[in-house]
C-alpha cells in the first residue's frame, strides 16, 4: 500500500467518511461441514472483523453492502443488521500512527452479519490490513477491541433468526442433499437434529424443489438432490417462518 495514500486516509479520511460511526461485518461461510468466518489481519498487528466507515452521502446499509463487496467480491449478499456496539471502552488500547487523526476518536459500531457461499468468495484486505482469510468459527485467533463480542453476538443472532427465516441459499451450492442441508443447520445451531423431523419441517416450508438427480460417488444409496425455489425462498425471507429449532 502506498504510504502517502495511507497517510491521506489518516489525515483527511473524515472528509469522505462520517466521524464516530463505523460498520463491523461478521461474514459467515460454510465449507466441509465447518462454519467459517472471514477475518482481516491489521498491518503488523492483530486480527479483526472486516469493517469500514460510512460515507457522508451514504446510508448505513449501503455502506455495509459496499464493505462486503470490497472484501468478498460478491453482489446480492444476505445481510442482516443485528446490534449496535457503543460501550465507551469498546476500543480500549486503540493505537494508530497519528494520535490526532479522526480515526483515533471514539466510534460507535453497527454490526451486520452476512451469509456467503464459501467457494465464490475472493477475500481482499482493506486499506488498514495486509491479509484476509477464512477461519473456523471455533479456532478464531485473538481479535482486537470488542470484535470477539461482536462475532459471538452475530452467531447468537443467526441462531435465533433460524426460527424465523430460512438459510442455505447463500451457504450451499446450487444443488445439495437433505443431509447436507441438515448438517448446515446442525453446525450453526451446534446441536444434533432428528433426521426425519428435520426433513419433514423443511419440506413443509415449501421452499425446496426435489430434483430427479441423485448425488453420485457415495458408498450407500445415493440421496436425491434438492435446490431452493428462489421465489418461494424470497417470500419466506420476507414473510418469516416459525420453525422452533
Amino acid at each position: 500500500m502506498d504510504s502517502k495514500l495511507l497517510k491521506d486516509f489518516y489525515n483527511r479520511g473524515d472528509q469522505i467518511f462520517l466521524p464516530h460511526i463505523s460498520v463491523d461485518c461478521v461474514i459467515f461461510g460454510f465449507h466441509e461441514d465447518q462454519l467459517k468466518v472471514l477475518l482481516l489481519k491489521w498491518r503488523d498487528g492483530p486480527w479483526c472483523l472486516p469493517g469500514g466507515f460510512v460515507k457522508h452521502d451514504e446510508s448505513v446499509d449501503d455502506s455495509a453492502i459496499r464493505i462486503l463487496q470490497e472484501r468478498t467480491g460478491l453482489d446480492n449478499i444476505y445481510l442482516q443488521q443485528f446490534h449496535t456496539f457503543g460501550d465507551p471502552k469498546r476500543e480500549k488500547g486503540k493505537k494508530l500512527p497519528d494520535t490526532k487523526s479522526w480515526i483515533n476518536k471514539r466510534f460507535i459500531s453497527i454490526g451486520y452479519y452476512a451469509l456467503v457461499e464459501f467457494s465464490k468468495v475472493n477475500p481482499q484486505p482493506d486499506i488498514l490490513s495486509n491479509e484476509c482469510r477464512w477461519w473456523d468459527i471455533d479456532k478464531v485467533p485473538a481479535l482486537i477491541y470488542d470484535h470477539k463480542l461482536i462475532m459471538d453476538k452475530a452467531l447468537e443472532s443467526l441462531r435465533l433468526d433460524l426460527n424465523d427465516h430460512p438459510v442455505g441459499y447463500n451457504l450451499l451450492p446450487e444443488k445439495f442433499t437433505m443431509p447436507e442441508l441438515q448438517r448446515l443447520y446442525e453446525t450453526i445451531l451446534d446441536d444434533e437434529l432428528d433426521r426425519r423431523n428435520f426433513q419433514k419441517r423443511m419440506l413443509a416450508i415449501g421452499i425446496l424443489e426435489r430434483l430427479k438427480e441423485r448425488k453420485t460417488g457415495g458408498a450407500h444409496k445415493a440421496p436425491f438432490l434438492y435446490r431452493f425455489d428462489k421465489k418461494k425462498y424470497a417470500r419466506a425471507l420476507k414473510q418469516g417462518l416459525k420453525l422452533g429449532w
